[in-house]
């Protein structure tokens, strides 16, 4: 087997396969050479070549959002890994591993003018676990800035024995820093940076490795709830008589169905779970915003609980980050091995341990369920909001919401949906949506820039029919993530067209304006065909309900090649027919 000739590039490659990280997201570069050589020689890695920087990073954010351990990032020196920072930022935020692997050229060509170079050390500083800036290999650092001045070895030439300790001195350091930065992705899941410095030539290889780096295996989390303070929340929590328990992004099946039974059981209790919560019981209250929205102040303040616990990522509903920093609890629980967000600015206790540890910790110490009529009220509210939703789905017009209800009802069971932002994310917590379907969203930044390329790499690592559903802006701001070779065959776009950001037209503004339209809105008429043409993709389009039913029908049928569905619905009117919606239903 080949192995680049460079020792650096040996070490990262080696601690990467001794931690288990097979897939390796490269976008082309020349520097980079030593590191793409190592990977893409080694049969045990799953190399994907990716040129568009940005997308390439939320291609492999989204395979670790599958696999739920660490993709490295290879890229070279200068802006390049500038474009992978948006990624970064939503891998932070919403605790993705990801390992960046940047190439960079050695010190003494830093800032003198030299090509491709800027200060890559901390580019990510604030939105990064780690960041290990690795020492050039001795051997491969010609310190000298002309042919008269002496490299390093010449000036120790009868000193080998403390060139040959300061080059494993170097080596252990680098080491330690790989191995440092590598376990803190994989402990606390999210993004480190690695900058990994290569003097010229890049592209030599050898047959055998040189050098043999330490493997330090990561240290596991703790699991355990102190006693005491265990006890103190059971005594909280048989007392109180209204606790919510809400549920933002969650992997799926991550929680026994045991735990999910015995806390729907509890009369005292609303589990409030989100659309990305992966979290279905007939017992809980899905769709937030169709229940907050239209309570008065006297409604919510019967809603406001005692006790709110909460686990998993971060919100989407603005209504009820609104409802509980108004009306907030007296307690504030947050489940969490790493993290706590003290999103409505009254957090008590950040319980660290795993939501599924917590409960299995705490729900048998529970001897009884406190009497409450808290559930049995708001059942009621439950029961007549869904009434009101089959009833309004009944009588509006052809939209954005009429559509979106069409489409989440043709998903097929136990399938990945993956979802862009804005408009896209909002209907979607309005629909009881198929217990079975994996949900997706990058609700980190909740950002639109790279919600298709995520769909992409989660669905080329993974068996199960993935579709994503989009708006346009996010689709067309995305649009190089159809830009390479590890599309499935089952792969499915659905995209809601309604020429603009549609989103703006909800918010409070004058509206119907050439400045809003082109600078909020932003207007346009493009269509996704001649992209599906480009990328290969079979297109299919719908202007009515009508033909919207028809084209679902075989839309997830088998095929030899992915499909796109373009949606058209009119501009002007989702705006009203959403916000009446929540009119109607009160």
């Amino acid at each position: 087997m080949n192995y680049p000739k460079i020792p650096l590039a040996q070490t990262v490659v080696q601690l990467c396969k001794a931690k288990n990280i097979k897939h390796i997201v490269i976008s082309p570069g020349s520097r980079s050479a030593p590191l793409t050589i190592g990977f893409t020689e080694d049969d045990y890695f799953t190399c994907y070549s990716i040129v568009d920087e940005r997308s390439a990073a939320f291609f492999a954010m989204g395979i670790a959002q599958n696999i739920k351990h660490p993709v490295a990032l290879v890229c070279s020196s200068g802006s390049a890994l500038l474009n992978y920072y948006p990624a970064i930022a939503e891998a932070f935020y919403s605790h993705i591993p990801l390992v960046v692997l940047s190439a960079d050229r050695p010190e003494y060509l830093i800032g003198i003018g030299d090509g491709q170079t800027i200060n890559q050390p901390e580019v990510y500083k604030n939105h990064i676990l780690y960041s290990a800036n690795l020492k050039l290999d001795l051997e491969d650092t010609p310190k000298r800035k002309s042919d008269d001045e002496p490299i390093i070895i010449k000036n120790i030439e009868n000193r080998l024995e403390r060139f040959l300790g300061l080059k494993q001195e170097i080596q252990k350091e680098n080491e330690e820093a790989i191995n440092l930065a590598i376990n803190k992705a994989i402990v606390k899941n999210g993004p480190v940076h690695i900058n990994v410095p290569f003097e010229e030539p890049l592209y030599d290889m050898v047959q055998e490795p040189t050098v043999m780096p330490k493997n330090i295996p990561p240290k596991e989390i703790s699991q355990k709830i102190d006693a005491t303070i265990l006890k103190d929340l059971v005594t909280d929590w048989s007392n109180a008589t209204k606790k919510m328990v809400l549920v933002g992004v969650n992997p799926k099946d991550s929680i026994d169905e045991r735990w999910l039974n015995d806390l729907a059981e509890d009369d005292s209790v609303l589990v409030f779970t989100e659309t990305t919560s992966n979290i279905h019981h007939k017992a809980f209250f899905p769709s937030i915003d169709k229940m907050i929205w239209p309570l008065n102040d006297d409604e919510l303040e019967q809603l406001q609980p005692d006790i709110l616990l909460t686990f998993g990522g971060l919100i989407v509903s603005k209504k009820v980050k609104a409802f509980l920093r108004k009306y907030q609890p007296k307690h504030h629980w947050h489940i969490d091995a790493v993290n706590a967000n003290d999103t409505f600015f009254c957090l008590e206790n950040h319980i660290k341990v795993s939501p599924n540890s917590f409960f299995s910790a705490f729900l048998p110490q529970l001897t009884h369920h406190r009497k409450s009529n808290y559930k049995t009220t708001w059942k009621s509210v439950k029961k007549h909001r869904k009434l009101k939703h089959s009833s309004y789905l009944e009588q509006i017009s052809y939209s954005d919401f009429s559509v979106y209800n069409k489409v989440f009802q043709a998903l097929p069971d136990h399938s990945v949906m993956q979802l862009s932002n804005s408009s896209t994310i909002r209907y979607s917590q309005l629909f009881d949506l198929n217990k079975t379907i994996e949900v997706h969203c990058n609700r980190g930044t909740s950002g639109i820039d790279g919600s298709m390329s995520t769909a992409v790499g989660f669905a080329s690592s993974t068996t199960k029919q993935t579709t994503f559903i989009t708006g346009d802006l996010s689709f067309f701001y995305d649009s190089n993530a159809l830009w390479n070779n590890y599309i499935p065959k089952n792969f499915r776009i659905i995209l809601v067209n309604n020429s603009g950001g549609g989103i703006f037209r909800i918010l409070p503004g004058h509206k119907n304006t050439a400045n809003f339209d082109h600078f909020f809105e932003t207007k346009h008429e493009l269509s996704a065909k001649y992209l599906c043409e480009m990328y290969g993709f079979e297109y299919n389009t719908a202007k009515n309900i009508d033909e919207l039913e028809e084209s679902l029908n075989n839309f997830f049928n088998t095929s030899n090649q992915p499909k796109l569905l373009e949606v058209f619905t009119p501009r002007t009117i989702n705006d009203d027919v959403l916000l009446n919606y929540f009119k109607f239903i009160k």
